[in-house]
């Protein structure tokens, strides 16, 4: 058996439908998801050519996006589930009608040898009802946004209805979350899930939960510095839960989309263009280490157990800040002075300036509190503003989700009242330690340098008692975000 596969993921430079809210027939449907599709083919035989053994597509990357519930009529096909029927729509074209665009995914994947995932819209027939519970809407159909999964003879072995929207009134929440997975001859197992599902307990944390090790992730990620830009999150997720991330995102460089990886817990490959970059679509493959534990012939750790070897590793009194017991308790240090509070990303975050060449502070969001060590590494007479932050409490923007944050962040500008603001570019490298005690194991390390490049996290720590360590030296480039993101699953519906 082999340890490692080769995986491919495609970041696609969308053909839109430039009038997306007006309902088109199907015959206009197709020719527009036809212009997609023939970009499909061209890199679907260069991964297979490169040895892929799977290819992921990106969301919305057939149709777009911005339809109203009716205007995306057009575009919709009918996904059977594999779960209750077998169906290879290459070989079998006449078995379901109006399918052309499965039929097309399912030849290019039979054509080429390789396991494919995309994203397309599903519809599905629900039941009328008078009763008020029922999630059946009122035209008595679901519209979905949804991952299909081909094997490489062509076969529909998976089939997942996103479970989180982001501002998509075309499409319908499923009754139920559902947690998805499909096999592989070469690698075992993959879980599915789409975009802004990654932010949530289900299907991202659920799917860990099941023992998954491998994430298919189709996705069009709209990049928002400083804390959560695609390359940033998705390999924080991957490094700080083990699991491989196979990001397929799209390229628009009017809503701000890009940056694509293939992440192991280990090591990651990504593109990440920037605005007035060529816009062609960019094909990335690596070869990857199986991670599936079953298909490695070995037990999955319980939760416990991995809790129980994490906090082995890094006993709970190694603090770089002091060695007492009630270190990281919002009595024991007194918060730095000149605390200011300034909005990112839609959360009031509590600052302080760095106002020093290396230094350390502390600063506390209600009872959550975060430290730094930090020292600055000017280049020439950069005269960058820096801030420290935290954040504990409820997002309710896009979504509702509960965090802790502890982040140093460059300031957009000279005054602090632009601290939080989007930044993409910086000179002054860092040498810092970063600490906080976190509520929730779940905490993604962060550094992300000028440009949207990924620095590998040098060090990162969690202990028994919550305490959560990141230090980092030797940067390649200025640091626009270093962040330690917590996200507290449990009280997301409090």
């Amino acid at each position: 058996m082999e340890s490692s596969y080769i995986a491919a993921v495609y970041e696609h430079n969308l053909i839109t439908n430039p009038d997306p809210r007006v309902p088109v027939s199907r015959q206009a449907a197709l020719q527009h998801m036809q212009k997609n599709l023939d970009i499909y083919e061209v890199q679907a035989a260069r991964a297979a050519k490169q040895g892929a053994q799977i290819l992921v597509f990106p969301e919305d990357g057939l149709h777009g996006f911005n339809f109203t519930r009716t205007s995306i009529v057009g575009y919709l096909e009918t996904i059977p589930d594999p779960q209750q029927e077998s169906w290879n729509p290459c070989t079998e074209p006449e078995k379901h009608n109006n399918t052309e665009v499965l039929q097309q995914l399912s030849c290019m994947a039979r054509r080429n040898n390789i396991y494919i995932v995309a994203n397309m819209p599903d519809r599905q027939p629900c039941p009328l009802s008078t009763d008020p519970t029922s999630s059946c809407p009122s035209d008595g159909r679901w519209q979905f946004n949804t991952n299909v999964v081909f094997s490489s003879d062509g076969l529909l072995v998976a089939r997942y209805h996103k479970y989180n929207l982001f501002h998509e009134e075309s499409f319908d929440t499923p009754p139920q979350p559902e947690i998805i997975t499909f096999d592989t001859p070469f690698a075992g197992k993959f879980g599915l899930l789409i975009c802004f599902d990654i932010l949530f307990h289900k299907p991202t944390i659920a799917l860990l939960e099941k023992g998954v090790r491998q994430l298919a992730y189709p996705t069009a990620w709209l990049n928002t510095l400083p804390l959560l830009d695609s390359v940033q999150y998705h390999r924080s997720l991957s490094r700080s839960t083990g699991v491989t991330v196979l990001a397929a995102n799209l390229r628009h460089d009017n809503w701000n989309m890009a940056g694509s990886g293939i992440y192991t817990p280990f090591s990651s490959i990504y593109h990440h263009s920037k605005r007035g970059d060529p816009e062609e679509g960019k094909l990335l493959v690596a070869r990857v280490p199986v991670l599936d534990p079953e298909w490695l012939g070995q037990r999955v750790a319980t939760e416990e157990e991995k809790l129980k070897s994490e906090s082995t590793s890094s006993p709970g009194t190694d603090s770089v800040f002091c060695h007492s017991e009630s270190c990281s308790d919002a009595s024991s240090v007194p918060s730095s002075s000149a605390t200011f509070t300034s909005v990112m990303i839609a959360d009031p975050f509590t600052f302080v300036l760095l106002n020093e060449k290396e230094g350390r502070v502390k600063v506390c969001n209600g009872s959550f509190c975060c430290h730094l060590q930090y020292k600055r590494i000017s280049q020439g007479d950069s005269e960058e503003l820096y801030a420290f932050g935290a954040f504990a409490g409820l997002h309710t923007v896009d979504g509702v989700i509960s965090l802790q944050v502890c982040a140093l962040i460059r300031c957009a500008g000279s005054d602090p009242s632009s601290c939080g603001q989007v930044v993409e570019e910086a000179e002054t490298k860092m040498d810092f330690v970063m600490e906080g005690k976190f509520g929730t194991r779940y905490v993604y390390p962060s550094v992300l340098a000028s440009q949207a490049v990924i620095e590998e996290v040098k060090h990162f720590d969690k202990s028994a008692d919550g305490r959560v360590t990141l230090k980092h030296s030797d940067m390649t480039a200025g640091l626009v975000t270093a962040c330690l993101y917590g996200r507290m699953y449990h009280l997301d519906n409090e």
